[in-house]
């Protein structure tokens, strides 16, 4: 049985959580350890907390250690859900979120997290299911709103969207995933306007968020802002990791401005073939300061100043999945790639983000391990369907084997999702048409590249 006092102090760990004060957070839980050491809602909190530290591995031990306590225990089973997921995708995670829901009908977190993660994996009727029975259960839940709002924009009913997400308040309240959405309504309804200013907003709060970053240059394209896109992506395009579709943007708005020849060189790069090789990404503002210094002595060829800047962030925060994930940067970029395996593999025992699966395919091709390497593809792919990405990737090995049918599948899938503009994907999916000898795909794919394609790129 609980002592009486441990809720409070748990109360008061997560109100610290919130005001952003760690330390505080921890002192309150090693108090409520030494009256409740075996509890399970204890566990949970410390999981968060270590969650909120970057102590990602630790916060693993910490989640299991609740569940061993509480195997029913339906938060701790859903924290558990979450973890799966970011590690190795919703397929292998959903049988944790049905134990979560069936462990807590009742949890209202439960129900909305389950609801979002179906729509993330591609299942909207499933998705519609989960979200009736979180509006059954708490009719006035603000995700009720919100999650039907999502399904809506998917559906293209962007009126009742934006009805809906209105409804939720999450947006004015500043969610991020809400204002995403509302910068995604703004755009298909022709607002680039608030849709940049939602955006950029977005983008100051989450430097890394690749998608954030390329919705910007295209709100602010189509709102009219060519040297806008110009000056705060001109430099990101010229960069290895750059994406084809960013590259394409920052032409565009060359163009705009009647800069041919600036735009020349990176509609060749946009259209030109897709790296094989992760690149080293770059130092950005808003990134950590110990993992700016790091890339920076990276591009600098300072290898081994690079190096020792890992070797110290790794030895201070060992349980840390993003500074495993730095370390495989570094030790990438001085090509020291089973080492480099090593760290990514590490860090990806507890998230494995598009980024991170793409290097570690990569590094297990170099290493000889094709077999490995085509499985993660496959894997992350189909417990992220929504992720274009890695469609396109695995819609390009594929096509190396000749499986030309799978890959026209994938490629029409990323097309649907959104990524129909990048021209390396239109390229890849007409070579697929022609093999197929499908002459009407062949025809509108073609057509599709055309147009994308600005006229003469030479300058006058």
């Amino acid at each position: 049985m609980r002592p009486a006092s441990l809720g409070k102090l748990l109360e008061d760990s997560d109100a610290a959580l919130v005001r952003g004060d760690l330390a505080d957070a921890g002192r309150t839980l090693d108090t409520a350890r030494s009256l409740a050491p075996e509890n399970p809602d204890l566990w949970l909190a410390i999981a968060r907390l270590r969650l909120r530290g970057g102590e990602h591995l630790t916060a693993l031990e910490a989640a299991d250690r609740a569940l061993a306590l509480g195997p029913d225990h339906g938060p701790a089973l859903l924290l558990r859900a979450l973890m799966v997921r970011d590690a190795h995708g919703f397929a292998e995670a959903r049988r944790w979120f049905e134990a979560a829901v069936e462990a807590d009908p009742q949890n209202p977190d439960i129900r909305a997290e389950y609801a979002a993660a179906l729509g993330d994996a591609g299942e909207a009727q499933a998705m519609l299911a989960a979200v009736r029975e979180l509006a059954d259960l708490a009719p006035e839940d603000p995700r009720v709103f919100y999650l039907q709002a999502v399904l809506a924009e998917r559906g293209g009913r962007d009126t009742l969207a934006r009805s809906l997400l209105a409804r939720s308040g999450m947006a004015t309240r500043g969610v991020p995933a809400a204002l995403l959405l509302d910068a995604l309504i703004d755009l298909r309804q022709g607002n680039a306007e608030s849709a940049a200013a939602t955006l950029d907003g977005l983008a100051g709060r989450q430097p890394g968020n690749t998608r954030v970053r390329e919705l910007l240059a295209h709100a602010l394209l189509a709102g009219g802002h060519p040297d806008a896109v110009i000056a705060r992506f001109g430099e990101d395009a010229g960069r290895p990791e750059a994406s084809p579709y960013l590259v394409m943007l920052v032409a565009r708005a060359h163009e705009k401005i009647g800069d041919r020849a600036a735009a020349a060189p990176l509609l060749a790069k946009a259209y030109g073939a897709l790296r094989t090789a992760p690149a080293v990404l770059a130092p950005r503002s808003g990134l950590p300061l110990p993992s700016m210094e790091a890339r920076q002595a990276l591009i600098a060829n300072d290898f081994a100043g690079a190096r020792s800047r890992a070797e110290a962030l790794r030895a201070r925060l060992p349980a840390s999945a993003d500074v495993a994930s730095l370390t495989g940067d570094v030790l990438l970029g001085t090509g020291d790639v089973r080492a480099a395996l090593g760290a990514y593999a590490r860090a990806s025992e507890a998230r494995r983000p598009w980024p991170l699966t793409r290097k570690l395919v990569w590094a297990h091709t170099r290493m000889g391990d094709d077999v490995t390497a085509g499985s993660l593809l496959a894997e992350h792919a189909a417990g992220e369907p929504e992720t274009a990405s890695a469609l396109i990737a695995l819609a390009r090995r594929q096509a190396e084997r000749r499986d030309w049918r799978s890959a026209a599948l994938l490629l029409d899938h990323a097309v649907a999702l959104g990524a129909g503009h990048d021209p390396a994907l239109l390229a890849s999916r007409l070579r697929a048409a022609r093999a197929l000898r499908d002459a009407t795909a062949a025809s509108r794919f073609a057509a599709l590249l055309a147009e994308a394609r600005p006229h003469p790129l030479a300058a006058p």
